[in-house]
C-alpha cells in the first residue's frame, strides 16, 4: 500500500510516498480502507522532533484521525461489520491507504467524508477540557484560539451548555465566532481590557486551544489559576495551570453523538483544503504556517 513515511525529524521535506507493508486487524482492531485523513498540529510537532516522547520507532506514518470503510475485523470486535463506514482514531498512522483502529464510530450516511475525518480530535479534545472546566449554564468561558478548529468546536459545545462565551481570534474570523454564538475580541496589547468590556462580570473559566502565550493574562483575569485549562502551552506547568494533553479513554461511543448533531446542523467544523496524499507536506505546511481556514484534509484514493 501506499503510505506516508518519514525516517528522520524535520521540516515538511522528510515526507516521503513509500510503498510499504499493509497491516492487518488484530485481536480487539478493525482495518480501514481509508477515504480520508485529518492533518493537525501535532503532526509536524512530532514530525519537527519537538515532542521525541510522543514519537512511535521510524519508519513514522503521521496522522491519527481518519474515516474509511472497514475491511477488515479483528477477533472480538463487535458491533462493525465488513463494508461499514466509520470515523475515529488509527493506531498505525493515518495518512496512508489502511490503517488500523481500536476506538471509533460508524459514520452517518449523510456525513461526508472529509468532515467526519476532521471530527474525532477536536470533540473529543473539547468535551473533555470543558468536562474538566466544569461549565455549564450561566458560566462565561474565555477560549484563546476560539476560531482554530479545536476552538470553534469547544465555542458551540460551550454555548450549548448554556455559557457566554468570549473567545479570541484575529479580526478577520470574528463575524465567523459571532455565528458560532461567541463575542470574539483581537489579539495583542489590550487583550485583558478588551476581554473585561466583553464580560464586566468577569470570567468564569478559559479553555487555551492557542498556546500563545495567554496564560498569564488569563491567571490575572481569572484572579489565579483555577478553571484554566491549557491543550496547547508548556509554560501551564511553571506556571500552575492545567494542561490537558490526552484523552481519557476509549471515545467513540459518544462521538457516534457528535456526528448526529453535525448532520442536523447543530454542530460545525470548518474545511479548508483537501488534497492527495502525495501532497502531504503542502498539508503539513499549511497547518504549520497557519494559513488555513479550517481543517486540512488528505485523501489517499479518489
Amino acid at each position: 500500500m501506499k503510505a506516508i513515511t518519514y525516517t528522520t525529524f524535520g521540516g515538511p521535506e522528510v515526507l516521503n510516498l513509500e510503498e510499504v507493508a499493509e497491516p492487518h486487524a488484530g485481536p480487539g482492531q478493525v482495518r480501514l480502507k481509508v477515504v480520508a485523513a485529518a492533518v493537525n498540529p501535532l503532526d509536524h510537532k512530532i514530525r519537527n522532533g519537538w515532542m521525541p516522547q510522543m514519537a512511535p520507532p521510524f519508519p513514522v506514518t503521521p496522522g491519527s484521525e481518519a474515516a474509511g470503510i472497514v475491511d477488515e475485523v479483528g477477533e472480538g470486535v463487535t458491533g462493525v461489520a465488513v463494508g461499514d463506514a466509520v470515523l475515529g482514531w488509527t493506531v498505525t498512522g493515518a495518512h496512508a491507504e489502511y490503517a488500523l483502529a481500536t476506538d471509533f464510530a460508524l459514520k452517518p450516511a449523510d456525513l461526508d467524508w472529509d468532515t467526519a475525518a476532521a471530527l474525532p480530535v477536536a470533540v473529543e479534545t473539547s468535551v473533555r477540557v470543558l468536562d474538566e472546566l466544569k461549565i455549564g449554564e450561566g458560566d462565561t468561558v474565555l477560549v484563546h484560539g476560539a476560531a482554530g478548529v479545536v476552538g470553534a468546536v469547544g465555542v458551540q459545545l460551550a454555548v450549548a451548555r448554556g455559557a457566554t462565551v468570549i473567545g479570541t481570534a484575529s479580526p478577520r474570523n470574528h463575524d465567523y465566532l459571532r455565528s458560532l454564538g461567541a463575542t470574539p475580541v483581537a489579539y495583542g496589547e489590550g487583550l485583558a481590557d478588551r476581554v473585561r468590556a466583553a464580560a464586566p462580570q468577569g470570567v468564569d473559566a478559559v479553555y487555551d486551544a492557542a498556546g500563545q502565550g495567554d496564560l498569564p493574562l488569563s491567571i490575572e483575569l481569572r484572579g489565579g489559576t483555577d478553571r484554566i485549562v491549557t491543550i496547547a502551552d508548556a509554560q501551564a506547568f511553571e506556571l500552575g495551570v492545567v494542561f490537558s494533553g490526552g484523552g481519557s479513554g476509549p471515545f467513540g461511543s459518544r462521538l457516534a453523538e457528535y456526528a448526529r448533531l453535525v448532520v442536523e446542523g447543530k454542530l460545525g467544523v470548518r474545511i479548508a483544503q483537501s488534497l492527495p496524499l502525495a501532497d502531504a507536506a503542502k498539508a503539513q505546511e499549511l497547518v504549520e504556517t497557519g494559513h488555513a481556514t479550517g481543517k486540512v484534509l488528505l485523501r489517499p484514493v479518489g
